[in-house]
This record gives C-alpha cells, sequence and structure tokens, in this order.
C-alpha cells in the first residue's frame, strides 16, 4: 500500500469517526439567491425589501424573483455609483426618506416589528436609504431627458450592464 493512500485512509477514518460520534445537523441561516459582482443577495434582502416595502413587486405572481431582479439591478447601478462617486446625500434628506418609509407603517411599532423580521437595524435602513439616494443623484445626473424618453435610455443601460456584469442567479436552484 502507498504511503498516499494509508494518509488517506487515516484522514477518512478520523473523519468517519467524528462524524459517527454524534448526529451532524445542517442549519440554514440564509438563502444565496444571487450573486452580482461579488455581492451576495439572500432571501432575507428579499424579504426585507418586501417587509419594509423598499421595492414593490408589481402584482408579480413570483414576488420574490420580481423583488430580486431589482436588487439584482439595484447591485449593478451601485457598482457604478461607487465608480464615479456622485456627492453624498445630507442628513436631512436622509432623514426624509427615514420618514417616507415609517409613513408607509400604521405606526413606529410597525416599522419596527418589520426591522425585527427582517434582521436589520435603523442603521442598516439608513444606510440602505444613504444608497438609494445617490443612485437616484447618479441617475438624475447622468440621464437627464424628459421622463418618456428617460425611462427606455435606463432600461438601455441597465441592460449593457447586465450583459457586462457577472451575475449568478441561484434563484431557481433553491426554489
Amino acid at each position: 500500500m502507498r504511503m498516499a493512500d494509508c494518509g488517506l485512509r487515516i484522514v477518512v477514518s478520523i473523519f468517519l469517526a467524528v462524524v459517527g460520534h454524534g448526529v451532524v445537523r445542517a442549519e440554514t441561516i440564509d438563502r444565496v439567491l444571487a450573486v452580482v459582482a461579488g455581492q451576495l443577495i439572500t432571501l432575507t434582502d428579499v424579504r426585507a425589501a418586501i417587509d419594509l416595502r423598499l421595492q414593490t413587486t408589481d402584482g408579480a405572481a413570483d414576488p420574490v424573483r420580481a423583488v430580486l431582479t431589482k436588487l439584482i439591478d439595484r447591485e449593478l447601478i451601485l457598482a457604478e455609483v461607487d465608480r464615479y462617486a456622485p456627492p453624498e446625500p445630507t442628513a436631512d434628506a436622509v432623514n426624509r426618506e427615514v420618514e417616507r418609509v415609517l409613513a408607509r407603517f400604521e405606526s413606529q411599532e410597525a416599522l419596527e416589528a418589520a426591522l425585527a423580521r427582517s434582521g436589520i437595524d435603523e442603521k442598516h435602513l439608513r444606510e440602505t436609504l444613504r444608497q438609494d439616494l445617490r443612485m437616484r443623484a447618479y441617475l438624475d445626473q447622468r440621464f437627464t431627458s424628459a421622463d418618456d424618453r428617460r425611462q427606455a435610455l435606463v432600461s438601455d443601460w441597465l441592460a449593457g450592464l447586465r450583459r457586462r456584469a457577472e451575475i449568478v442567479d441561484l434563484y431557481l436552484a433553491v426554489r
């Protein structure tokens, strides 16, 4: 018997002894639904966007798919925003966005319950809203044409980002 085979058998024997000694249980912490340019998008991210009403499902038959697609696009846009660094939003602007989110809920307690379900805190929410403001500023600066033409231009630009980006969409694999 070769030395490598002997070593491999020893390692496998030790592994089986350890595993066989107790029951090994895997616990799912979260499900990764997509990887966009190295950034993970999890099922928790999608549920948080829905629960906090940051993204709409637009009445889609599969709300998770609809919001996941929007979060993928969001990551692509954020990567561009980070490359070109538009001005930071003011604290007042972020506060106004937080107030707009709060206005979507019946009470502060309802918002806090949604945050708790999502596993994020107000600091994380504020950061998300700050990023959204940066994205808006970037898009406003880049696409200044009228509303009808603007949406078509943004859609074409985003399609180009999707073609060039590294996107691993795992949603169908975890369903």
